[in-house]
């Protein structure tokens, strides 16, 4: 009885061993995911400071919180339309290659996971007419970007391919007056051009480490 009671001890302790490795495991992953994630943190204020340096002695305002940039449909379009007016082509081959260039550099790669395009209208008209609409100017957007003709190389070309999503909003999203819920008609039709880190990808494996 006693050698038995001596293997079920020796059989306890190496599960208790193999558990305390687990943990620690588990540990070192959350320590090195928390340090990646405070990285990432650290990495969103660059890339903001970084755009709004290049944009300083620009009309383009560079939005602080998230680094997106927002054009007016009403600049970019004829009313109701979703092909780019000649003038606007020339205030976008100023400002798309400025903005690109910054977050297609090598040093952020690894860190962002998306250039996203949006198109936004107005309440006037249908939700769906208006999704068709934004959606395509998003698309006119996206397809000016990715000619090598308005800035971008090759490579950059090649590389804003991998991340690029480009989604229309219909009127889901509009842009209200100052302190006032009346909805800003001119300022909801809008292109915004914004980018997603990773950081919820990280957030997400916290997460289950936490949970595990």
């Amino acid at each position: 009885e006693l050698e038995l009671e001596k293997a079920d001890l020796q059989v306890t302790k190496e599960e208790l061993d193999a558990a305390y490795l687990e943990i620690d495991n588990a540990k070192a992953e959350l320590s090195y995911t928390k340090t990646e994630l405070k990285n990432i943190v650290g990495i969103r204020t660059d890339i903001i400071g970084e755009l709004q340096s290049k944009f300083n002695n620009s009309s383009m305002r560079v939005d602080p919180v998230n680094g997106s940039i927002t054009f007016s449909s009403d600049v970019l379009f004829d009313y109701g339309k979703s092909t780019l007016t000649t003038s606007s082509q020339e205030s976008l081959k100023e400002i798309i290659p400025i903005y690109l260039d910054v977050l297609l550099q090598d040093a952020y790669k690894d860190y962002i996971a998306e250039i996203i395009i949006e198109g936004h209208t107005d309440t006037s008209g249908t939700y769906k007419t208006n999704m068709e609409l934004s959606t395509e100017r998003a698309m006119a957007v996206a397809q000016f970007c990715l000619d090598k003709k308005n800035g971008l190389n090759e490579a950059q070309i090649a590389r804003l391919q991998t991340m690029l999503t480009v989604n229309g909003r219909s009127f889901s999203s509009p842009v209200y007056k100052t302190n006032s819920k009346v909805i800003d008609m001119e300022a909801s039709r809008r292109v915004e051009i914004k980018f997603r880190l990773k950081e919820d990808e990280m957030i997400e494996k916290i997460a289950e480490i936490l949970g595990q």
